[in-house]
Formats: C-alpha cells, structure tokens, sequence
C-alpha cells in the first residue's frame, strides 16, 4: 500500500502541550511493562475502579509494571480542575491540550506513544487498552515473558480482513477522502494491544506518514504497515 500523495490530514508530532505528566522514573527504575488506559473526565469511578484492581500491581514475578491514565481537555472548568487534582493525588495520568472527546482516540493514543518515546523508552512492553476492560496483568506478563521476544513484537486480538465504513450514519464512518482504498490491513482491535517498546518509537517517527483517522486501531494497524510490522 503506497501512501497518498498528498494527505488529508496527517498527525503532527508534538501536537498540543503536555498538561499533566505521571511520577515515574524510568532511566532509575525501567518498567517491564507499561500499561496506557485511555479514558475521559467522567469516568473517575472507573480509574479509581482500575487503580484498586488489575492497575494496584506494582511488581509481577519480579517485573515492574505501572498503570497510566490517558485524558485530554474538557471544556468544563470543573472536571479540568478535579483531574488536576486527581492527578496530584495518584500521579498516574498523562494528558494534553486537545479536547477530549471519542472522536480523538488517536490523538490520545498517540499521546501515550509520545510519552513513552520521550520519557520511557526503557520499559520493555507497552500495552494500550480501555477503561473499561479488564486486564489480568498477572497472566499478561507471564504470556510476555514465555513469549522473550522485544523487538519488532506487537499483537492483540487481530482483525485481518476489515473493510471501511461507508455509511455516514455510523460512528466508525470514514469517507473516501479520508481512506480510499477498499480494505484495511491486518490491525489489532482497540479494547487492548501490546508491543514491544522499540514499536513505539517506530510508530511515533511514521505517524506523520500515513492518512490520519479518527480510529486508532486502524490508524495504529496503518502505521505498522508502513512499518511492514505484523500483528501476531
């Protein structure tokens, strides 16, 4: 699959200034694995849900793991100041100036791409999921060390053979002018993927090559192509 010649829209590195950024050393302690939740302003019970479950693990079989929240900007002043303080308080949550919406997913995720990039490229795994799922962090990470690949690594539950959307009723709709071609390549479904840490940086370096879309699975599985990175 080429890239177009001239694109849409792509996504520009460094988009938006960091508004809150999580209490984690990793030069000192690198992480075996990092986990990024993407969640939005009202869904505190959830995180906080998460932060007394499967995000509470701090160490599995000798690793490090560490839980992070992924928000953007709300236009209430009242949720801006409680996930500032929230944040405060647990020091888990990445976020940015973008509004926070379900339409910017891609923006959000690639927000945590940035964040492990630039500030810890040193854990070993990364894996995105929702916060409304539930990871058992344990079985993860002992699938992750059985697996002893950390290179070039990335799987999930993979949809190989997706067709995009054409009807414009629907809120996964994406227009010819956005993607033209008639199939997505292999991707891995959103609600939870995992990868190796070097994909980031890969992912981050072409992300400002391929068509931007509002789905970020896709947009992730988009990446990987360019990268000739497959799903596993």
């Amino acid at each position: 699959m080429e890239p177009f010649e001239e694109l849409p829209f792509v996504l520009k590195k460094g988009h938006a200034k960091f508004l809150q950024l999580p209490d984690i050393d990793c030069k000192q302690k690198p992480p075996f694995l990092v986990l990024l939740v993407t969640s939005s302003h009202k869904q505190l019970a959830a995180r906080m849900a998460i932060r007394k479950t499967w995000g509470r693990e701090a160490e599995v079989q000798g690793q490090r793991v560490k839980t992070l929240f992924l928000l953007g900007a709300s236009d209430s002043t009242d949720e801006m100041n409680a996930t500032a303080q929230e944040g405060k308080q647990h020091r888990d949550i990445i976020q940015k100036d973008f509004k926070d919406d379900y339409f910017n997913l891609t923006l959000k995720t690639m927000m945590g791409m940035e964040w492990v990039h630039h500030f810890c490229p040193q854990a070993a795994f990364v894996m995105k999921t929702d916060s409304d799922v539930f990871v058992n962090v344990g079985y993860l990470t002992d699938l992750l060390l059985k697996k002893n690949k950390t290179c070039r690594f990335f799987t999930g539950y993979i949809k190989p053979n997706e067709l995009p959307i054409r009807k414009k009723s629907s809120k996964w709709f994406v227009s010819k002018f956005e993607y033209p071609w008639d199939r997505y390549p292999p991707f891995c479904s959103g609600t939870g993927y995992v990868f190796s840490s070097d994909v980031v940086s890969k992912v981050y370096s072409v992300s400002e090559s391929v068509p931007f879309l509002k789905l970020e699975d896709v947009f992730f599985g988009l990446c990987l192509a360019k990268l000739k990175i497959r799903p596993e």
